[in-house]
C-alpha cells in the first residue's frame, strides 16, 4: 500500500532541492503531487513543476466540485494568497506512493482526508540564519523582490512550526539539512524503512 510524504519545513530550509532529489532517485519510487497556489509565479519557476498557479476564481471553482483535499490561505502584503491541494482522480494510493511539500496544517488536513496511517512526516530543518540568506539571495534574483513578503514568510514561520505545533502534529522526528547529501540520505533510508 501506498503512502503520501509530506515534505515541511520553514521557508528557504531546501524542501524544493530535496523534493526533486526525491522524485529523481530510484531507491524508493516516488510519484510528485503538486499542489495549487494564487500567489503569482516566480522567476525561474513553471506552471504544473512546482505548483499549478490559478487565481481566486480556480480556487472557488474547485471548491464548487469538492476536489480541493486541503486548503490555506496567507494574508501577505499583496492580498491572500492560497495555497491548496486537489484530489486527482489519478492518484493510486494502493499502487503507488506520492511525495509533495506542505505545511504542517496541510499534513494534518491531509492525515483527516486519508488517514493517519497513510500520510508520512519529513520536517526539514536548517539553521535560521542561513534561511534567511537563502531568501534574501532568492528574493533578490526575482524581477520585482517582495522584501516585506519575505520579512512577514519569515516571522510567520517561527509562529507556523513552533514546538508546540510540532508535538500537536505528533511530529518527532526532524532532518537537517546543513548538509544536502547527508539528511538525502537520512530521508532516504527513513522512507524505505516506512514504505515496506
Amino acid at each position: 500500500m501506498g503512502k503520501i510524504v509530506c515534505l515541511m519545513g520553514k521557508s528557504s530550509s531546501g524542501k524544493d532541492t530535496i523534493y526533486k532529489r526525491l522524485l529523481a532517485q530510484r531507491s524508493v519510487p516516488l510519484r510528485a503531487i503538486i499542489p495549487y497556489t494564487t500567489r503569482p509565479i516566480r522567476a525561474g519557476e513553471q506552471d504544473g513543476v512546482e505548483y499549478h498557479f490559478t487565481d481566486e476564481e480556480g480556487f472557488q471553482r474547485f471548491l464548487r466540485q469538492g476536489s480541493v483535499i486541503e486548503a490555506r490561505a496567507y494574508e501577505t502584503c499583496y492580498g491572500v494568497w492560497r495555497y491548496f491541494t486537489v484530489a486527482d482522480a489519478g492518484m493510486d494510493l494502493s499502487a503507488h506512493s506520492y511525495v509533495m511539500i506542505g505545511t504542517l496544517e496541510a499534513y494534518d488536513q491531509l492525515r483527516g482526508f486519508y488517514g493517519a496511517d497513510k500520510v508520512l512526516p519529513v520536517m526539514i530543518e536548517l539553521d535560521d540564519g542561513v534561511r534567511l540568506q537563502r531568501a534574501l539571495d532568492r528574493e533578490k534574483a526575482q524581477d520585482h523582490p517582495k522584501y516585506e513578503e519575505l520579512c512577514r514568510r519569515y516571522l510567520a514561520d517561527a509562529q507556523d512550526f513552533s514546538e508546540e505545533k510540532l508535538a500537536l502534529s505528533k511530529i518527532e522526528r526532524t532532518f537537517n539539512n546543513d548538509q544536502l547529501e547527508s539528511c538525502l540520505g537520512e530521508i532516504i533510508a527513513y522512507l524505505q524503512e516506512k514504505l515496506r
